[in-house]
């Protein structure tokens, strides 16, 4: 062999030999790699429960009962009274103990010793958020935010007697047309629906943990009511997001349609009505919603507390409010008032200013309303809304494409009752053709 070769080959064994030197040993045993894996995102998310690793403890999940108190329940699983006050101490910072509710959530989390103790403690506060009350070592509190998700969805239907039951009828939560009712609530009498009025909405619904929430934001809507289709456009202007109709016009008029969601009149604006206490009849100047008692009633429109008070021989509990030089609304008939209100009182709009009830002359729970006009009783239902201000000529380009889209959309959500006709005649096809492969050899 030649020198030069000799050379070459010397070169590459130590090279060889470097290489065999400083590589990285193989690990004994390939299970390693796998346990490795186990920490991934996927798995923390089954194991772990308000951030604590449920697999390493037994948990006792229950509901605060009536009467309970966090020392109640903490005694009842093993803490001493002197160790409840010192973790009350601890959580004066962060949550307030007198603040627990019956009907809440609450999970105990104990060791799995022979003699297991209490390592955790967890509230849930409301269905988003919770405190843990840590009571290893020296107790420590903190707060917690279950994840969140918004799912979009979108609806067509026909309402057959209420909003509210057209909504059950499609699989929707019925709380949706309590929002819709408040966004169409200065243009559409919603006690006053008919059959076959027809609704599209787009919109989204908050969830935490597979758990619907009663949480929505609209992105569109549209309500045909009789011979008119009205709009719900979203479009956001001097940083307020406001629903404006397909011209620009806000939703948002200075008064309400009616003053609580959702229930029927049962008496209307009359010179003449028969009056089912006195048997007798005289005139009635207001509207009548029956509703259950203690229902919320709302102030229609801004406005100042100028009287309030209790007429035994006539409306009961009742609430007068000033709104500008023209208007002024009566509310009676009030199981009760809401907190703090009081003459001179300044109330906002859709404010819970009392609650339904059969104060006074009443055979039945139910809230009489009425208004004046430059002091004169004119029909709630016929009082002009006056909306706030529209889009502004800068601004409507923006709106213009915003309106286009959303119009868009709404007018390709199919009807429910399109599809359930389409898959019946898809099984009654489906179902003929199976029949006549059968009768033919």
């Amino acid at each position: 062999m030649s020198k030069k070769k000799q050379i070459i080959f010397s070169s590459l064994l130590g090279i060889v030999l470097l290489v065999v030197i400083f590589m990285p040993k193989q690990r004994d045993s390939e299970p390693l790699d796998e346990v490795e894996l186990t920490d991934s995102t996927e798995v923390q998310e089954i194991t772990y429960k308000y951030g604590i690793p449920i697999d390493d403890y037994d948990v006792d999940y229950g509901i605060v009962k009536q009467n309970q108190s966090l020392s109640t329940i903490l005694e009842k699983h093993g803490l001493s009274v002197g160790e409840v006050h010192r973790l009350a101490e601890k959580s004066k910072e962060v949550f307030d103990v007198r603040k627990i509710r019956s009907g809440q959530a609450y999970a105990v989390f104990s060791t799995r010793d022979s003699l297991p103790e209490m390592a955790y403690f967890v509230y849930e506060i409301d269905p988003k958020s919770y405190v843990v009350f840590d009571l290893q070592g020296d107790y420590q509190v903190s707060l917690g935010q279950n994840p969140v998700e918004w799912r979009r969805n979108e609806l067509h239907g026909i309402v057959e007697s209420s909003l509210w039951l057209a909504m059950s009828k499609y699989q929707a939560d019925p709380q949706l047309a309590v929002v819709l009712s408040n966004i169409f609530g200065w243009t559409i009498d919603f006690f006053g629906l008919q059959k076959e009025d027809e609704f599209r909405v787009i919109y989204e619904q908050e969830y935490v943990d597979g758990k619907s929430l009663l949480n929505f934001n609209v992105l569109g809507a549209s309500f045909k009511h009789g011979d008119s289709t009205y709009y719900a456009i979203p479009f956001v202007q001097d940083g307020e997001m406001l629903y404006y109709n397909e011209k620009g016009n806000s939703l948002e008029g200075a008064f309400l349609k009616a003053p609580l969601d959702f229930f029927r009149i049962s008496s209307r604006f009359s010179n003449s009505r028969y009056h089912p206490v006195l048997k007798r009849y005289r005139a009635h100047h207001g509207v009548d919603y029956a509703a259950p008692t203690g229902t919320p009633v709302y102030a229609i429109g801004k406005g100042r507390v100028i009287a309030k008070g209790y007429q035994a021989n006539g409306g009961g509990n009742y609430i007068k409010i000033k709104h500008n030089s023209v208007y002024t609304t009566t509310y009676m008939h009030l199981s009760r008032f809401a907190k703090g209100i009081k003459v001179g009182s300044e109330v906002a709009q859709k404010e819970v200013i009392g609650y339904v009830g059969a104060t006074g002359l009443a055979t039945g729970p139910h809230l009489d309303f009425r208004v004046y006009e430059n002091g004169k009783a004119i029909n709630p239902l016929t009082i002009k809304s006056q909306p706030k201000k529209p889009v502004s000529e800068a601004n409507m380009p923006q709106f213009t494409v915003v309106r286009d889209s959303v119009i868009r959309l709404l007018a390709q959500i199919p009807d429910v009752r399109e599809n359930s006709l389409a898959v019946a005649a898809d099984s009654s096809a489906s179902l003929g053709d199976s029949l006549s492969r059968v009768a033919i050899p």
